[in-house]
């Protein structure tokens, strides 16, 4: 048995299967339909809708089989999927590449097998359409033809799946934002002050601290501290206060820092608010709080996942030291649940704005998250270096080998140049054949990283290609707007150069 050749862009087809969300889901029928409909055009008992991941082939529809999910080496469609043409073996029992193969062999017993490939707009085949038959079954031209109708159509509802997942992405995000801002808002009247300090444009922690200080003061608290989830234990931030503490009680809230021991080690599975009346008698408890005089305490988790904030609450010793009331319960537990509500809100908006910042050919981050990053570079005083770089020759790709070629040609430089720069720095693209790099590597750095891309993505082509770079430093400008302006001019420069040599 031969398992099939792996094309020189598997990265990228890998990447472009992945953008559907097919792999692992549920039936559905316009793919079913397909595969009936093929079945009774071919006139054979199996066809099935396949897609070949990394190292298996999944089945997302079927007729004749109920699972055809196989290692990759095993798999008829791993060598569809390396040709834009049908691929087709008459008798795999004779077959050098099929003979010994398991599905030949053994069930589903084939004999002969036809697969169309799923090539997607950015032209990768992704997957195929295929029909088998456990004995003799020669098919026509026109059979042939039929299928690579279908397969057609299974990529059209493909894309059509893929544009209404999007959407309805966007608009659970909006309906979850409107949920929550609804629930916000009607705990607003119990909790306005932590409520609008939620909607404040502040750091997330340094509101936490605040909130937690307000709920302190609120019920009458002689400690309170946000303990924050950090590597393997927590990070402990007690609010700013005019209370005077004991030196034991500052002691003690020192040794929390450690966040691996007592209290602090049994906090990761808290998912609910703790109380306890009197601390000394938890086995959880810590000598040093007891020694402080700590009697009620209450563990609070603010928000939701197990990386959640949790607020402590301590109550010290004294003749006239309540119990956890009623509506001291009630006013942490909503305080807990306004900080869900905005850690939700946050994530969400967070998760809508990082879709908005990703180019949708190339996976890169696209013009907008551009200028939002070369704006906060520049505030920071970071010692940035601006490439801009246009990838010469597509349009002559367009016009000779087509658009489908060019785009790949455009998704194999992208993917090139990110995997160059890695952590030292961000790969965009600013639209059309233009992209860009922020990093504070030299700029002989952005030039090595450029031409090594170049040369990657000329191999993917007939048409000769390049690019022109230009570079420029922060050091040479006074502002954003003028870092651009002069990578720019730099980039033209070098492309009126090339031109004028060729």
């Amino acid at each position: 048995m031969m398992a099939a050749p792996t094309s020189p862009d598997e990265a990228a087809r890998l990447l472009d299967l992945a953008r559907y969300h097919v792999l692992d889901t549920e039936r559905e029928e316009p793919f079913n339909r397909i595969t009936r409909l093929a079945a009774r055009l071919l006139g054979t008992p199996v066809a099935v809708l396949n897609f070949v991941d990394q190292y298996r082939q999944w089945g997302k529809a079927m007729v004749g089989l109920t699972d055809t999910e196989a290692p990759r080496e095993q798999s008829f469609c791993a060598w569809t999927i390396g040709s834009d043409q049908p691929f087709v073996v008459e008798n795999a029992t004779t077959d050098p590449r099929f003979q010994d193969n398991p599905m030949v062999t053994g069930d589903p017993h084939i004999h002969m097998y036809a697969g169309a490939p799923l090539k997607t707009p950015a032209g990768h085949r992704i997957g195929t359409l295929c029909v088998t038959d456990s004995r003799s079954h020669p098919l026509s031209g026109e059979d042939l033809q039929s299928l690579q109708d279908l397969a057609a159509l299974a990529m059209q509802e493909l894309e059509l799946r893929r544009s209404l997942l999007d959407a309805a992405r966007v608009a659970d995000a909006q309906r979850r934002q409107a949920e929550e801002l609804r629930q916000v808002l009607n705990h607003a009247r119990v909790v306005e002050g932590i409520s609008s300090l939620m909607d404040l444009d502040l750091p997330f922690e340094d509101a936490l601290e605040t909130a937690a200080s307000l709920v302190s003061d609120a019920i009458a608290a002689d400690f309170t501290a946000v303990l924050i989830r950090s590597g393997g234990g927590y990070t402990v931030k007690v609010p700013r206060t005019g209370r005077i503490f004991p030196a034991a009680v500052k002691e003690a809230a020192a040794s929390l820092l450690s966040g691996n021991a007592g209290v602090l080690g049994t906090l990761g599975t808290l998912s609910s608010p703790v109380y306890l009346s009197e601390y000394s008698a938890s086995p959880q408890s810590l000598p040093v709080l007891i020694d402080a005089g700590v009697q009620r305490v209450a563990y609070v988790p603010l928000g939701i996942g197990d990386d959640r904030p949790v607020m402590l609450v301590m109550r010290l010793r004294g003749p006239d030291v309540p119990d956890w009331r009623m509506q001291d319960k009630a006013l942490l537990e909503v305080a807990g649940r306004t900080v869900a509500h905005a850690l939700r809100r946050q994530a969400a908006l967070e998760h809508a704005q990082g879709e908005a910042r990703e180019d949708g050919l190339t996976a890169l981050l696209n013009r907008r998250a551009f200028d939002e990053d070369l704006r906060a570079a520049w505030t920071q005083g970071e010692a940035t270096h601006l490439a801009v770089i246009d990838v010469d020759g597509l349009k002559r790709v367009n016009d000779r080998e087509g658009h489908a070629q060019g785009d790949k040609l455009l998704t194999i430089f992208a993917q090139a140049l990110k995997a160059e720069v890695g952590a030292l720095g961000q790969v965009y693209r600013l639209g059309g054949d233009e992209f860009a790099i922020l990093s504070q590597e030299p700029a002989d750095a952005l030039l090595e990283w450029t031409d090594i891309a170049t040369r990657v993505a000329r191999q993917t082509v007939l048409a000769p290609v390049g690019a022109s770079v230009g570079v420029a430093s922060r050091a040479e400008v006074e502002g954003p707007e003028g870092l651009l302006s002069l990578a720019d001019s730099r980039m033209y420069d070098m492309k009126r150069r090339l031109k004028s040599m060729s």
